[in-house]
């Protein structure tokens, strides 16, 4: 696995360490490299609470409590689902930080969800954001490792800009 943008997951570990804030990933095209990125970093263990791989809507809803409504209604990839990723997995650990990943890394996509697009939520204990990001057909790992580099930035952001807890 390519290592993620130069620091991008150093910066949330000392980020995070200095506010004291716990992070937990909820993460479905991904698969777990937002969590791999940031346990490539000695100390994470210090803010990495844990992270969770919900590649099915089965493990979203089971693990997660991502509603089948909400999956039935707007499909995995959407902001609605990675909403409730967020929310759900904050709310199934013991972190003040979650961040959700649902997309098309791809091949292949439709006409209604192409190839790279990816959806993002971040949940604290008073905010939760959701944004979609339109990779483009960059190819199945190019898709993942964007997709993971923009998650650290978004969690990066937000550390920056709140103090959850």
């Amino acid at each position: 696995m390519a290592s993620d943008e130069p620091g991008l997951a150093h910066q949330v570990i000392e980020h995070a360490r200095q506010q004291d804030v716990m992070i937990v990933t909820a993460e479905s095209c991904t698969g777990g490299m937002i969590a791999a990125a940031l346990t490539d970093i000695p100390g994470a263990s210090a803010v990495v609470e844990r992270g969770f791989v919900t590649y099915t809507n089965a493990a979203k809803t089971e693990m997660i409590g991502v509603s089948e409504k909400t999956l039935e209604r707007f499909g995995a990839v959407s902001e609605d689902v990675a909403a409730e990723m967020a929310r759900g997995a904050r709310a199934a650990s013991h972190a003040g930080l979650a961040v959700s990943v649902t997309g098309i890394a791809g091949p292949g996509g439709s006409e209604f969800k192409p190839e790279g697009r990816v959806c993002f939520g971040i949940s604290t204990p008073d905010n939760l954001q959701t944004e979609t990001v339109e990779f483009g057909a960059l190819g199945r790992g190019k898709v993942r490792a964007a997709a993971r580099d923009h998650a650290l930035k978004l969690i990066l952001k937000t550390l920056n800009t709140e103090q959850p807890r």
